[in-house]
Order: C-alpha cells, then structure tokens, then sequence
C-alpha cells in the first residue's frame, strides 16, 4: 500500500541535498513511499525496471550473482539512493536489492520525473547533479 512521502525525508537525502523545502515538496508529490518485508526483493540484477529508490528507513542489501551465488556488496542505509543507472539510461539492473529487516523506501519513475522538465527544470537539474554526484 502506498503511503505519504514526506519531503523532509526526501530533503535530507543524497537525492535531495540541494532542494529547498518547496522543491523537495514537489519531488515528493511525484514519488510513492512502499514498505517492504524482511528478505523482500525490490529488483533483481538484470531486470529491466527503471524505478529509482531512495531508502527512507531500515536497511537495504545490494547483491550480486558471484560464482551462482547471491553476495552482498554493499549495504544501504537511510537517505542512500539505487538505480540510477537504470533510472537515467535504461540499463539493465546491475544488482539486486533486497531488504534487510522492514524497510520504508520511496521510488520515482522516470516517466513521472520527466514532467518536471518543463514546470520546474531546476528541480531536475539539481536532482541529475545529485545522481551523477553519487556515481562519481
């Protein structure tokens, strides 16, 4: 079930760093909270979705098949984003998302994200710079 995002969460993000309230309010409007289960996978390496998450509480375990195993390279903690490599570029997904314990995350389609372009063009500017930040 979806639920409210707030924007004080979306604010203090790597995502939205450098919104000011109103924008973070605007970003958020777009963007559905989804609470996930203990061991509940988000996407799989490989998969073709182009969801963005940002992790708005709990934990998140980035994986990937090794040798026909599941390894975990990473975990993510709140206010961290995933995919957006396959949110800018329409990759294929190069990990697997997975939760570790109950998790709150908030995803962004881009289909939903490029309305912005027009309306509020600096709110898409500094939310790609904050993406290409974290990549780098």
């Amino acid at each position: 079930m979806s639920q409210t995002v707030q924007a004080d969460i979306v604010r203090a993000s790597a995502l939205g760093e450098e919104l000011d309230k109103s924008e973070a309010q605007t970003l958020a409007a777009l963007m559905t909270s989804r609470t996930v289960k203990d061991g509940e996978t988000l996407v799989r390496e490989g998969g073709w979705e182009r969801t963005l998450f940002l992790l708005a509480a709990g934990q998140i375990a980035v994986s990937n098949l090794r040798y026909g195993d599941e390894q975990v390279s990473y975990v993510m903690n709140k206010g961290e984003c995933a995919g957006a490599r396959s949110f800018v570029d329409a990759m294929p997904r190069r990990a697997t998302l997975r939760a570790m314990g109950p998790a709150t995350v908030y995803t962004l389609d881009p289909e939903r994200f490029e309305t912005l372009i027009d309306s509020h063009p600096r709110i898409v500017y500094k939310v790609m710079r904050a993406l290409l930040r974290r990549r780098h």
